[in-house]
């Protein structure tokens, strides 16, 4: 198991540009599924889950080729199979984004056991199902098995989701493209993945009204064309550099972010834990950048009434559940006590006895509240991370730690950070892979 050696007490400055949203590029991947024509996809990032994915799509029968370092060039020219490898369908929660294009463009779908990803709580499929029920997609289980088929085509419908699900949402959008008639997805996720997603399928040829908001019209098409995109910037490695230049008390640039995308995050690290940074708009045609200042003087701010401060994750345009993980290391920073509130996974929080045995000041209410109490130094330790998020925010307390910390099962970063360790490394971090 790959391990990671911090050395902390090391300033993170420089200049840094986030890598593409590992959100958007997985159902955009899938979406190539949609058509027999080339989709290429730029600004992809290289990490763990898209190689998967990729894997996936190559067992379906697709070609799969990339064309730089960050240019994917996919054509679903036939597909050879209406079932994915289930070993690799089970390593990623993106394969679910599977079902909506396979159900498009074959008619059926059929995978052994459940999508994995993080181990963060119950991740149910009930509104992917909600949504290809009311398409006309009928479910067969047979055990561990499942089945999606449909007689004849899919129909355009009313669908009101009982949760603003992300991957539903996305399934939804992408079975609908191929379907007869219109769709109206109401209570849709409003993410910039989800509208990134929505406008990739605009370019190759989708009539889609309401990006960006919470109720989708999406007017089927009987086929859909090839297409040229660039995958939007990740606001949640934005979110990630952002604690990291906190708390190492470096001056951070962050280049080609997308302001709209930070608007909540920059306020709730400003507001509640006195965060000093800068936009700087771009010119035009260019993108802006984020500029955290060195030498930060965190502190949480008092809640007027004398209550305690939170921050709460919360679907968009709240603050994001994958940020709240890093917010909480830059909390363990601050002056100040404060209540982390996670309410969409109940599993998201249990990292913190790692952060408890560095020396941080967290009490465990239950699996979806943390009281945190700071500023406290931190000490180095050894520690393994239980998913993605978790693992980067073991890596922001390393780094203002004193002493030396080992993360062990880095392999869990690798899948939604790309070459994390030599980025770090080029900003000034001291740190070491250990191979498996």
């Amino acid at each position: 198991m790959a391990r990671l050696l911090i050395e902390g007490g090391h300033p993170i400055a420089g200049t840094v540009r986030p890598a593409g949203n590992k959100n958007a590029a997985m159902p955009m991947i899938c979406a190539a599924l949609l058509t027999d024509q080339p989709v290429v996809l730029h600004n992809v990032p290289r990490i763990g889950d898209v190689d998967n994915l990729l894997l996936i799509l190559q067992g379906l029968g697709v070609d799969v080729a990339w064309q730089g370092p960050n240019t994917l060039h996919l054509h679903a020219r036939t597909l050879a199979f209406a079932e994915p490898d289930p070993a690799l369908f089970r390593q990623l929660r993106g394969s679910l984004t599977l079902m909506g294009p396979m159900l498009g463009r074959t008619g059926a779908f059929r995978v052994a056991g459940s999508a994995g990803g993080d181990d963060i709580g119950r991740r149910r499929i009930d509104t992917h199902l909600q949504i290809f029920s009311a398409l006309g997609v009928e479910l067969i289980g047979e055990g561990d098995t499942f089945a999606l088929q449909i007689d004849g085509n899919l129909q355009g419908a009313d669908v009101l989701l009982d949760e603003a699900s992300v991957t539903a949402t996305e399934n939804g959008v992408m079975a609908a493209a191929l379907a007869q008639g219109t769709t109206v997805l109401h209570n849709a996720a409003c993410e910039p993945h989800v509208s990134d997603l929505c406008r990739l399928l605009v370019a190759m040829g989708c009539s889609i009204d309401g990006i960006g908001t919470n109720r989708l019209i999406i007017e089927g098409q009987s086929a859909l064309g090839g297409a040229e995109f660039t995958v939007g910037p990740d606001f949640m490695e934005i979110g990630t550099w952002i604690g990291l230049g906190a708390v190492t008390r470096g001056e951070l640039r962050i280049e080609g972010v997308v302001a709209e995308d930070l608007r909540m995050m920059q306020m709730i690290f400003r507001e509640r834990l006195g965060m000093d940074m800068a936009l700087l708009s771009g010119s035009a045609g260019e993108q802006d950048t984020l500029v955290v200042a060195a030498e930060q003087a965190l502190e949480v701010a008092p809640e007027f009434g004398g209550g305690i401060p939170r921050i709460a994750s919360a679907p968009w345009p709240g603050f994001p559940t994958d940020v709240l993980s890093i917010a909480l290391v830059v909390a363990t920073q601050s002056a100040g006590t404060i209540l982390f509130h996670e309410k969409m996974f109940e599993s998201r929080l249990y990292f913190v006895d790692r952060l408890i045995a560095m020396g941080a000041r967290i009490v465990f209410c239950d699996p979806h509240r943390v009281v945190v109490s700071g500023p406290s130094p931190l000490y180095g330790q050894r520690v393994s991370t239980p998913d993605i998020r978790a693992g980067m925010a073991l890596i922001l307390a390393a780094l203002c730690a004193e002493g030396v910390t080992e993360i062990g099962n880095v392999t869990e970063i690798d899948r939604g950070y790309s070459d994390i360790g030599n980025r770090l490394i080029r900003l000034g971090a001291r740190l070491e892979r250990i191979p498996d």
